[in-house]
């Protein structure tokens, strides 16, 4: 795809890759010509929203919305106005804050909603009216660009709007999940109506798809603000819809949602500080004890199966403790003792580079009385040179989100419903157990695995990011930061290199098919049970030099996903 090369240059060396894949880094991740800013979305489209936008006299926090709102428009199965968003934000002047979008249960929710005759009916929290959570990304992006963006709401939404109006070309990857999702997208006319043809086939790759409705949504969000989606025309079509069909949100539930300001989890990790997002994001919290936990290992110096295996274990401990601890801090005590130096200390002390460690329940952290925390995916990474740095994770949750467009505005809405524990012990989508402390109540916001992430060396910022991938986003976080702070690697091998990813549970662990032989049979006999995974995720970042230089890398995985199968 042609991009618009006078504005910004390729992020990485052209000796560290082949031209192939530095066209698609060039689509996926830019830096501006001048050095002034970068960008590293998922799709083309998006990234040069976000660098137009810089281009037009923006900064790191218009580029992150236009970005953002593009994604709604091309990248509909990931995110969207429909669903919710963390992000962290490290201000101009300083300050570092973390912004609250995720959903919310309506008003009408309760614990049992998806129990039938006594068992959770998972497709009750996957498809369909009750999946759909209050959504929230609407109020964050305007919160940001009144805070410190420099353009209008305006400036952001309409040239995704002209997109949507327009049409753009549908690429490999947007077309398999056409495909995939074909037979429940086709359970709702208004969606059938935009994602599939009149055949009720889906659309097929290089098919212009054209949202008018949406289009005429952001035009109205644009010059209403805010107020028209919680307030005005969009949640009336939302509750009316919502009302024949069985929906718990209401218009009192959409004038009622709150994006709230959380106190980011702040640790360290050898010379860095590291910010992540608090619960209701299990993300921060996990990304820190995980750290914590290997902070007495040297993991450059270990080999490489030594260093996969006490990641691992790392992963798993954490991944025990998220299952019962974790939970929306306003419902729920989430102890801070998660984070405490004492306790990672305490966790690496059952780590053995012989063995694989039997996790049979979660631990118990120091003041977990009283110390407490306040009460499909896409990620944006970006950044500029006054000191705007942005890690933005935002979701409809699964591919398509509930699979409902509410009729007359394009929206795609999320199924974020399942996040909660739909009933205690029972597996999520993602075979992700929970206890009561992420049990369903009215205004509760479900617990999420994204993990939008800001380091900083000193006082100064000198990466961002974050990933998709369900629970795998955690490991993918973690495993980005201990390849490029840790083993020093350039930032694209450092995303590029063979991923793991332990939840706890099912009792697995997960390598990706790149992984070499040696080190899977060398972490099998250490009592693994390795099971393979196609390379997957999706991580964005950036990071700067000594120099003062960007590099801006996307997902390398990206280029071989999208192509023609």
């Amino acid at each position: 795809m042609r991009l618009l090369t006078r504005i910004f240059k390729p992020a990485i060396a052209i000796t560290a890759l082949s031209m192939a894949m530095l066209a698609q880094a060039a689509s996926y991740s830019a830096v501006a010509e001048d050095d002034s800013g970068a960008v590293a979305t998922v799709n083309a489209l998006a990234t040069q929203a976000g660098m137009n936008a810089l281009a037009k006299g923006g900064n790191a926090i218009d580029a992150a919305v236009a970005a953002a709102l593009t994604l709604g428009v091309v990248d509909s199965h990931n995110s969207g106005i429909g669903g919710g968003l963390f992000a962290v934000v490290h201000w101009a002047d300083g300050r570092i804050e973390a912004i609250d979008g995720r959903e919310m249960a309506p008003a009408a929710a309760h614990r049992d909603m998806y129990l039938r005759n006594g068992e959770a009916d998972g497709e009750l929290s996957v498809t369909g009216p009750l999946a759909i959570g209050v959504p929230g990304s609407v109020a964050v992006f305007e919160y940001m660009l009144k805070q410190g963006g420099k353009l209008s709401y305006a400036d952001a939404l309409l040239p995704a709007a002209d997109i949507a109006e327009q049409g753009f070309a549908i690429d490999n990857i947007y077309a398999r999940r056409l495909t995939s999702k074909q037979k429940t997208i086709s359970q709702f006319p208004a969606s059938a109506q935009v994602l599939l043809a009149a055949d009720g086939e889906p659309w097929p790759v290089g098919h212009k798809l054209v949202q008018k409705d949406l289009a005429q949504t952001y035009r109205a969000i644009a010059k209403e603000g805010s107020a028209h989606f919680y307030k005005g025309d969009f949640a009336k079509k939302l509750a009316a819809w919502m009302k024949i069909s069985g929906g718990l949100i209401t218009e009192q539930d959409m004038a009622n949602y709150q994006m709230k300001l959380r106190q980011p989890v702040v640790s360290q990790y050898r010379d860095y500080t590291v910010v992540g997002f608090p619960p209701p994001s299990s993300g921060g919290v996990h990304v820190a004890q995980i750290l914590n936990t290997l902070e007495r290992f040297d993991l450059a110096a270990l080999s490489d199966t030594d260093r996969y295996h006490v990641i691992a274990e790392a992963m798993k401990l954490a991944f025990a403790d998220r299952a019962y601890w974790l939970g929306d801090p306003d419902f729920v005590n989430v102890p801070k003792g998660l984070i405490d130096k004492a306790y990672g200390k305490t966790l690496s002390s059952k780590i053995s580079l012989d063995k694989a460690l039997a996790v049979t329940t979660h631990g118990t952290p120091p003041r977990a009385e009283y110390d407490l925390f306040g009460k499909h995916t896409t990620h944006i990474a970006t950044a500029d040179k006054a000191g705007n740095w942005v890690a933005i994770t935002t979701t409809v949750n699964t591919t398509f989100g509930s699979k409902v467009i509410i009729p007359g505005t394009g929206v795609v809405m999320n199924n974020q419903m399942d996040d909660f524990s739909a009933q205690p012990g029972v597996p999520n989508i993602y075979g992700l157990v929970g206890t009561e402390a992420n049990s369903i109540q009215p205004g509760k916001r479900p617990l999420s695995s994204m993990s939008p992430t800001i380091v900083l060396k000193g006082e100064k910022p000198i990466m961002t990011i974050g990933a998709a991938g369900g629970p795998t986003i955690i490991t993918q976080v973690v495993l980005g930061l201990i390849n490029h702070l840790d083993l020093n690697k350039p930032l694209y091998e450092a995303i590029a290199m063979p991923r793991i990813h332990h939840q706890w549970q099912p009792e697995n662990l997960y390598v990706e098919k790149t992984m070499p032989p040696a080190i899977r049979s060398g972490l099998e006999a250490k009592g693994h049970s390795t099971k393979t995974l196609w390379p997957y995720g999706s991580t964005q970042t950036i990071a700067v030099d000594s120099k003062g230089q960007f590099t801006s890398v996307a997902e390398p995985r990206l280029k071989e996903r999208n192509k023609a199968q």
